[in-house]
């Protein structure tokens, strides 16, 4: 870890409303893993984001949007974010969504296959859409016509950016965990 965890004590006033916000948000939206420590410090990408509060405040908000304003299924989401956490080798960011696709009865030999970067065999339409987009995106390049032709027909146009902000935004949530090695805590 590069970056230690700030005890709510030792907050900044430019740190305190944004740690007061990122907690209410976790605690309605990410509460399968998880992301405080014993102190009352936030940890996973959290912790990074608060230590620079102006770019923390950008990244939350769009998390937030990204969440609030969410129109697929959980499913397809969660391999998205499955399939571009795995890609680069996230430990907190796998860690945490094998928590939530676990919660959400995730057969265990597909969670492993996604963790092994594998497209499992017994996915839905909707999801192995979700796989091939996420899987192209964090491959690097234009996203091949085929694959953007079938997210459109598959999830619509609205579905179709949702689906590629979403694979944008935990690459970076990614890169914040591999920048700052951020620690995966014990599982309970």
């Amino acid at each position: 870890m590069r970056l230690p965890p700030i005890a709510p004590a030792d907050l900044t006033p430019d740190q305190k409303p944004l740690y007061d916000d990122m907690k209410q948000g976790i605690a309605s939206s990410f509460s399968a893993f998880k992301t405080v420590d014993a102190d009352g410090a936030l940890i996973g990408p959290w912790n990074p984001w608060l230590h620079e509060p102006v770019i923390g405040k950008a990244v939350w908000a769009l998390t937030k949007a990204m969440t609030a304003q969410a129109t697929l299924r959980d499913e397809p989401r969660q391999i998205a974010i499955l399939v571009t956490g795995a890609h680069f080798d996230a430990a907190y960011e796998i860690y945490a969504h094998i928590a939530v696709a676990e919660q959400e009865q995730m057969p265990a030999k597909r969670l492993s296959e996604l963790c092994a970067n594998i497209k499992p065999t017994d996915l839905s339409p909707e999801e192995g859409v979700a796989y091939d987009v996420a899987f192209a995106l964090v491959n690097g390049g234009v996203l091949p016509e085929p694959c953007y032709r079938l997210a459109l027909e598959t999830f619509g146009q609205h579905g179709t950016n949702e689906l590629i902000y979403l694979v944008g935004l935990y690459a970076l949530v990614s890169m914040t965990l591999n920048g700052f090695n951020v620690p995966v805590p014990e599982r309970e």
